[in-house]
C-alpha cells in the first residue's frame, strides 16, 4: 500500500475503506447465513458460556448507547 501522506491520525481512511470492501464481498457472497449458522452456539451449556461472556464484557461499559436499541437519548 504506497500512500503519498501516511498519517491519518485517529482512525484509518485506509483501514476502514479495506474493512467496507471485504464486507461487502462477503455480504455478496451469500455466506451470511451459513457463517452466522456456524457461530451459533452448539449446546445449551455453550449458549450459557456465551451470555455469561457477554455479562461480564458489558460489566465494563459505562452505559449502553440508546442508539442500540433504537431509542432516543
Amino acid at each position: 500500500m504506497d500512500r503519498k501522506d501516511k498519517v491519518e491520525g485517529e482512525g484509518s481512511y485506509t483501514g476502514a475503506k479495506e474493512y467496507d470492501k471485504r464486507t461487502k464481498k462477503f455480504v455478496d457472497s451469500g455466506k451470511v447465513e451459513q457463517a452466522a449458522n456456524d457461530a451459533a452456539p452448539q449446546s445449551e451449556e455453550e449458549a450459557r458460556e456465551m451470555e455469561n461472556a457477554e455479562r461480564v464484557g458489558k460489566k465494563h461499559i459505562k452505559e449502553e448507547d440508546p442508539a442500540v436499541r433504537g431509542k432516543k437519548p
